[in-house]
């Protein structure tokens, strides 16, 4: 399937670069031109502003008598799967949740901890601040 896409590739190459060759010769296109390539037909339609224009039809490959009918590939067999490998699974999954629960849970209280001992820190920071301010004011107030 690959190598007849990249043959379609390659022949729409051929079609549009014969195109451009015809086309310096003889400016004006031919009506119901047509072009065939195997399994590919390239039709001419009318010249637009932009430049040529064609129409590619691609026949169907089940038509075609000489190609091989592309075959589908077996999927492999399923392996059987006991009752106590699924429980073993389950059992498996229901730890790895516990588990990232419990890593989601621990994030979180260090990041509130982390949080908490910034805030308490600053309370403590201003009722020093707030400490020194009131004794300069009374300070202030005795030597007057």
């Amino acid at each position: 399937l690959l190598s007849s896409c990249s043959a379609y590739v390659d022949k729409v190459k051929e079609a549009s670069m014969l195109s451009l060759l015809c086309s310096c010769f003889y400016t004006k296109p031919h009506q119901n031109s047509l072009y065939q390539y195997g399994d590919l037909e390239v039709k001419g339609m009318n010249k637009r502003a932009s430049g040529q224009a064609f129409e590619v039809i691609l026949k169907d490959l089940d038509l075609v008598g000489d190609k091989p009918q592309l075959q589908s590939l077996p999927s492999p067999p399923r392996k059987e799967v006991s009752l106590e490998e699924v429980q073993k699974r389950l059992e498996a999954a229901e730890e790895r949740r516990k588990s990232q629960e419990a890593l989601v849970l621990k994030q979180l209280a260090e990041e509130g901890a982390r949080a908490g001992g910034s805030t308490e820190e600053k309370l403590i920071l201003k009722m020093e601040v707030n400490k020194e301010n009131r004794q300069a004011q009374l300070n202030a107030l005795n030597s007057d």
